[in-house]
């Protein structure tokens, strides 16, 4: 009898037992969480439940790694890389090495140039300062390993870059994206493949700034025949991309590196991929000879510029000289002088176009083709002129 009173009341003793854990778990777990969802939160029972109560969520920490970002990106467009081989046009003397073998070609004192398929034909452009232009003969090695023969098909004076022809098909060509979505400050990424090792070398940095005055003659003047307007870059080893493309982080190709010598320092560069369009453009339908002349050097007016020297215009182009001298600001027998284009006139328009920083004067005039008719509006002594002009 006993031991039955003793079983009846450990077994009560144990309801109560579980059944306090069982209150205790639903009064601070179950009912918050019933009660703060829409479905029971109407019962007041269950709203006291969550009362003086903190529901913390828990929550995972993604770590993203910025190196492998940059590995996805640039696999859009790593595949249209080269690596540009120009070479002396004397045959090697060692002919016991294959002749396709890149080995042999670097034997020759071969220059390693970095270079972009733009069509799947084989045309390849690069900057004129990646290769050797002078008799030279070329190499492509493509990303997969292969080497073809190229020939040099066109140089484009108004921008530097050059396009080889390379006796291959069925490559990866590159798609370029529009760089007026750029703005100073942008991280961008830069390609280059211009080392023995054929492979491709990449550096992250800034587009620092558009500079819009910078003029690609090399010199204090600009020239109506060279591209004016490129990004400033911020890049280590710049020399290593030149001739390459520079990447925004969308996959988009927005310039090609470039390089050119003023003062007898380098100063690198990036030609925006919308200017670029429109010269592998010209080059595909192969206009590149017939690129616009003018024949003036100019100063490009700032505001600044207009301020300092008591100008009435804001903007435009000043044709001038630093000697003061006319046949070194409007050049001998050039379109500008058959027009009678003096130094000191200012061009403000070409044709409908007005000249501002947005629109300079060589890449306005960049959009005509040789042997098109032009009219200038001109100031003169302060006196606007209409001067029309064939170049």
């Amino acid at each position: 009898m006993i031991k039955k009173i003793s079983k009846k009341l450990i077994f009560i003793l144990g309801l109560f037992v579980f059944g306090g854990f069982g209150g205790i778990i639903a009064d601070r777990y179950l009912f918050p969480y019933l009660g703060a969802s829409s479905l029971f939160s109407r019962y007041e029972f269950l709203k006291k439940g969550t009362e003086n109560v903190t529901v913390i969520n828990k929550t995972e920490q993604i770590t993203i790694k910025e190196e492998t970002s940059i590995d996805k990106i640039t696999n859009k467009v790593s595949s249209s890389i080269v690596n540009i081989i120009s070479y002396p046009q004397d045959e090697p003397r060692n002919n016991a090495v294959k002749k396709n073998s890149a080995a042999n070609v670097a034997s020759e004192g071969a220059k390693n140039g970095t270079g972009i398929v733009v069509t799947g034909d084989g045309l390849v452009m690069t900057h004129i300062s990646a290769i050797n232009t002078e008799k030279s003969k070329y190499k492509i090695m493509t990303y997969d390993g292969n080497m073809h023969d190229a020939e040099l098909s066109a140089v484009d004076s108004y921008s530097g870059l050059v396009f080889l022809k390379a006796q291959a098909n069925n490559l990866s060509a590159a798609s370029f994206g529009n760089s007026d979505d750029i703005k100073s400050g942008e991280k961008v990424i830069a390609i280059g493949n211009n080392l023995n090792s054929y492979a491709n070398r990449y550096a992250a940095g800034l587009i620092s700034s558009f500079n819009p005055f910078l003029n690609l003659a090399g010199s204090v003047l600009s020239s109506s025949e060279k591209l004016e307007g490129v990004y400033e870059i911020d890049f280590d080893y710049k020399q290593y991309f030149v001739g390459g493309p520079v990447v925004d982080y969308n996959g988009q190709i927005i310039g090609i590196a470039g390089k050119i010598n003023i003062d007898s320092s380098n100063n690198f560069f990036v030609i925006p991929s919308n200017r670029v369009k429109n010269i592998i453009d010209r080059a595909i339908k192969k206009e590149l000879d017939k690129n616009p002349v003018l024949g003036i050097y100019y100063i490009p007016i700032s505001k600044t510029y207009a301020l300092q020297n008591g100008l009435n215009v804001g903007s435009g182009a000043l044709i001038h000289s630093t000697s003061e001298q006319q046949g070194l600001a409007v050049l001998n027998d050039s379109p500008a002088q058959r027009a009678g284009l003096k130094i000191g006139d200012i061009i403000v328009s070409l044709g409908e176009q007005k000249i501002d920083e947005t629109h300079a004067l060589a890449n306005t005039l960049y959009n005509y083709k040789k042997g098109d008719k032009i009219e200038l509006t001109v100031l003169r002594s302060g006196q606007e002129m209409k001067i029309n002009v064939e170049i």
